[in-house]
């Protein structure tokens, strides 16, 4: 499996690509990854280095790719982070050049917007461009409950209204495409206080995992999630199956995370957990 990774990079630390090229690595994917900014580390330590690329640098480098002939054998687009709204541009274009060569390439759009916690915290014009541009190219996505709520104006704190929100995004992606909708971080009147719901939805299907809650907070587990679904999508051919395979790795993820009390995620220590999760989970119908 080849899958184009158009994210953020930091030196320190595990957002962006640095949270998910590992890990579909790990799984046997070759990943060609393409950074959008590169930072000493994730902006939520409220200091950092570095430097946001261009739509222009970010068009060259996918052109450079395309000019090796390989892109035939790109099997997904995975995008993340922007940094700049003009780096959309860029992204579109990646998608539209590999899907020139492979018809049957996949995009997935991970819509990064922002939290509860943080509120929006991407640039202006980012927004707009993923509501109106991206997320109509796209087959996946996998937004938090925060970014689904902005993208379509639809509170979610009931589990009715986080699937008519689905629905609602899932109706504005690709029609031709597989209209694919992860949501993470997802509470609802249903959701025990000790727990966390992942839901997902493809065609008239709505799969719900629930995992236990977690003692900790870092950065770039939603970049983990993403790039694992769009693998175990790929390569099972089932939504429900990518769900349980990318929650419960996650959760082993967080888990171990939270018994070291890092601040940053231990993609590396807990790397086994890619492949043989700890814990597996079972999704089922809602």
């Amino acid at each position: 499996m080849n899958i184009l990774s158009i994210q953020s990079w930091v030196a320190y630390g595990h957002v962006g690509n640095a949270s998910a090229v590992f890990p579909l690595q790990r799984l046997g994917a070759e990943v060609w990854s393409i950074n959008t900014v590169q930072f000493s580390n994730h902006t939520g330590y409220g200091h950092w280095t570095g430097q946001v690329y261009t739509g222009d640098a970010v068009r060259e480098l996918i052109d450079g790719i395309a000019e090796r002939d390989v892109l035939r054998h790109c099997d997904a687009v995975l995008s993340g982070y922007m940094g700049d709204a003009g780096i959309g541009g860029a992204v579109l274009h990646a998608v539209a050049r590999v899907r020139e060569e492979n018809p049957n390439a996949i995009y997935c759009c991970d819509p990064v917007i922002g939290d509860v916690e943080e509120g929006v915290y991407v640039r202006e014009g980012i927004e707009e461009f993923l509501r109106d541009h991206a997320l109509p190219q796209a087959d996946i996505a996998t937004p938090n409950r925060f970014e689904l709520e902005r993208l379509t104006g639809i509170d979610c704190t009931s589990l009715a209204d986080a699937k008519r929100a689905t629905e609602s995004l899932a109706e504005k992606m690709r029609p031709e495409g597989l209209r694919c909708v992860l949501l993470t971080s997802l509470e609802t009147e249903l959701t025990p206080g000790d727990h966390m719901d992942l839901l997902v939805a493809e065609g008239d299907r709505f799969h719900l995992l629930r995992t236990p809650r977690l003692p900790v907070a870092v950065n770039g587990a939603g970049d983990a999630i993403a790039a694992l679904f769009l693998f175990h999508r790929i390569a099972s051919g089932s939504a429900v199956k990518a769900l349980e395979e990318a929650g419960s790795a996650v959760h082993g993820l967080l888990r171990r995370t939270a018994e070291a009390g890092s601040r940053e995620i231990l993609t590396v220590a807990a790397q086994d957990e890619f492949v043989a999760p700890a814990t597996r989970f079972v999704a089922h119908p809602c």
